[in-house]
């Protein structure tokens, strides 16, 4: 997802609220959100806006990393709470994900066209090997309450 490292033009972020995006820029950093997902640029040294938090689905407000953990995609929080995804999350990344591309003219691939591209995979189910614990290899709790 996003292998670019472009930088944008303020004016080109400036124009994303005429496209339904919300932005919001404080100190040098600016989010964009839509549908409940949300990319960060952060101003470099020549003022034009680097990509730096991939786009990602916000949860009360923070990104999380979408994990492919063999048998389901989950959601992974800064403070290690791994959420399942759902499908309606999934639609809305890829279609935050696709406009996002579309308003600032990157182009989309065809291995990131035809589903969502995860941020970790981990599903190694060889006793031994690194991933045969998959919660551990990427920083997951389990939840208590269940």
């Amino acid at each position: 997802m996003w292998y670019v490292d472009k930088r944008f033009d303020p004016a080109c972020l400036e124009a994303l609220p005429a496209r339904g995006f919300s932005v919001r820029s404080t100190g040098g950093v600016v989010r964009v959100e839509k549908y409940g997902c949300g990319a960060e640029f952060r101003r470099s040294p020549d003022g034009r806006l680097q990509l730096t938090h991939l786009p990602a689905i916000m949860v009360n407000g923070q990104f999380t990393r979408l994990w492919d953990a063999g048998y389901q995609k989950f959601l992974l929080t800064d403070d290690g709470r791994k959420l399942p995804a759902l499908a309606e999350q999934l639609t809305h990344l890829r279609r935050f994900n696709e406009e996002l591309r579309a308003a600032l003219g990157v182009p989309t691939y065809y291995n990131e066209a035809i589903g969502s591209t995860c941020h970790l995979s981990a599903y190694d189910r060889v006793r031994g090997r690194r991933g045969a614990q998959p919660e551990e290899s990427v920083g997951a709790k389990m939840r208590s309450d269940h």
